[in-house]
Formats: structure tokens, C-alpha cells, sequence
């Protein structure tokens, strides 16, 4: 139950991330010219990215695009053909202790009865089964793993089954699991899938104000952007094998829309600014 790196031990969490992003000048990401070939196909070519410290990026596009790509490319699981990515100026392989990882959602069997605090522990020693802590790396874990839980708000269900809590009240345990080591990267893949309006409304709040009051870069993925509208900075769009990025203003209209699926696409606001795109039903599986 990982979140898809190599976690530092508790000893050592908070002692192996390097300076904070105020004080490093390179970019929180930088994909210059990257291209990612997987299963005889390219999934995008030559796409250029820059995200700075700090910045909230939503990740949008048709399924299949390499959203999720994205993603596995920053954390150093996927190479490129070509091109080249960092991450806080490192290669992507180099800088995981500090990129903290949220994948899609998974679904926890009503019968699974590990602790709440339990799961999120595994953010800080999931790596190293069988092996015994020190009494000073446990009280290291045990302050990691309560200031995570205190930071999504999960310490009241904290020592409930996981198994027993609530959709929202899971993917809290997701992100505090992320959080445990204090990663100056998040990056969360669809985290809004399968919660409810109101969940979702909190969700997002939720990563923004942690992200915000720790100075943390969030790229989030998602399929509709309007739940993360009033707390996002930029829109990444993917799809053609190219990516996109800007303001949503400038990224999701009719005609950057249109030039890039090279279709008609016709962009919609209502008056409670809520977004819907028209004219994609024959070009690709989309929702906004």
C-alpha cells in the first residue's frame, strides 16, 4: 500500500529533503522536448512543460491521452524516448523522497480492519517489512504519521477500521498517507473519482489548503475541472500527443480546443462559471 516510491525511514524523513522550494530556483517540473514511446505508440512527443514551486496544475484530457504517464514520468517509472524531464532539477529517479503520490482510487474491502493510522504509516516505512525500529525511529514515525493526520483532518477516525470509513474519509487517509514524509511534490491521479458532489467541493479545498500552508507543488488529474476551478493556478491539457498549458481562460476555449483536437469543439459556461465542452462525442472518450 505504497504510494509508488521509496520511502524514507522515519529517522531520516525529515532530515532528506533538500532546502525548501524558496530557496532553490530551478522548477518544481520541467519536461523540455519529452516524448514517451509505450507499446509500439507514442503517447506525446516533443511536449514542453515548466511548473513552478508551489504552483497548483490540474492535468486534464481524453482517457488514454497519458495523464497518468505524466505522472509515472515524474516519478521516475517510465523513461522517455527522447527529451528530458527534472524534478526540482533532478532527474525524476533521484528526487522521489520528496514527491509524495496519490494513485487512482482504490476501493479498501469493508472487511479490511487496518487501523486508519496504520495505512498511512505505510507512507513512512511500507518499503521495509521485517525490519525493527529503533525506539527514537518509532517516536519519529508515530510524530510523521500524527502530524499527516492532523493536517487532513483525520484524527478523530484515526484508530477506526479503514475498511468502515467513508469514501471521502479514505482518500483523506490517501493524501495524509502522501504527506507523511513531508514531500515538497504531490501528485494525485483522479483523486475526485467516485466521491459526490460535496466530497469532491472538500477534497479540493483540502489539497489546496495543505498544499498552500506547506509551499507544496500540486499536479493533480482529474476529468472535470470545475470541483477545482476556484483553487487551481493552471490547466495542463493533454491530448494529440501534445500538451498544453496556461490559464484556464486560455487553455479551455473553443478555439484552443479546436486547434488542438484539429475539430470543431465548442467551449460553454454557464452563469455559475461551470464548464462544458461540446463536439467531442466523435473524436475521443472526454468529460469535463
Amino acid at each position: 500500500m505504497t504510494q509508488g516510491r521509496t520511502a524514507p525511514t522515519p529517522a531520516t524523513a525529515a532530515a532528506s529533503l533538500p532546502p525548501r522550494a524558496s530557496a532553490v530556483p530551478d522548477a518544481a517540473v520541467s519536461l523540455r522536448a519529452a516524448s514517451v514511446r509505450l507499446g509500439g505508440r507514442w503517447i506525446w512527443e516533443r511536449a514542453d512543460l515548466t511548473v513552478e514551486p508551489g504552483e497548483f496544475l490540474v492535468v486534464l484530457g481524453p482517457n488514454g491521452a497519458g495523464k497518468t504517464t505524466l505522472l509515472r514520468v515524474l516519478l521516475g517509472l517510465v523513461p522517455l524516448a527522447s527529451g528530458s524531464a527534472s524534478v526540482f532539477g533532478a532527474d525524476p529517479r533521484h528526487a522521489r523522497p520528496v514527491v509524495g503520490y496519490v494513485p487512482q482510487r482504490r476501493t479498501f474491502d469493508r472487511d479490511l480492519f487496518v487501523r486508519a493510522r496504520d495505512l498511512v504509516a505505510l507512507g513512512v516505512d511500507g518499503t521495509r517489512w521485517g525490519v525493527s525500529l529503533s525506539g527514537r525511529e518509532r517516536r519519529m514515525r508515530q510524530a510523521l504519521v500524527e502530524e499527516a493526520l492532523e493536517a487532513v483532518g483525520a484524527v478523530d477516525f484515526a484508530n477506526r477500521p479503514v475498511g468502515h470509513l467513508s469514501g471521502g474519509e479514505q482518500q483523506r487517509l490517501l493524501l495524509a498517507q502522501a504527506l507523511v514524509t513531508r514531500p515538497r511534490l504531490l501528485l494525485l491521479d483522479e483523486p475526485l473519482a467516485s466521491l459526490d458532489l460535496g466530497a469532491q467541493a472538500q477534497a479540493s479545498a483540502l489539497v489546496s489548503s495543505v498544499a498552500r500552508a506547506r509551499g507544496i507543488t500540486v499536479i493533480l488529474v482529474a476529468h472535470d475541472v470545475n470541483p477545482l476551478v476556484s483553487v487551481l493556478d493552471r490547466v495542463a491539457y493533454v491530448a494529440r500527443g501534445r500538451i498544453t498549458a496556461g490559464p484556464p481562460d486560455e487553455v479551455i476555449t473553443s478555439q484552443r480546443l479546436s486547434e488542438l483536437y484539429d475539430h470543431q469543439v465548442e467551449v460553454l459556461r454557464d452563469r455559475f462559471g461551470r464548464i462544458v465542452v461540446v463536439g467531442l462525442e466523435d473524436v475521443d472518450s472526454h468529460h469535463f
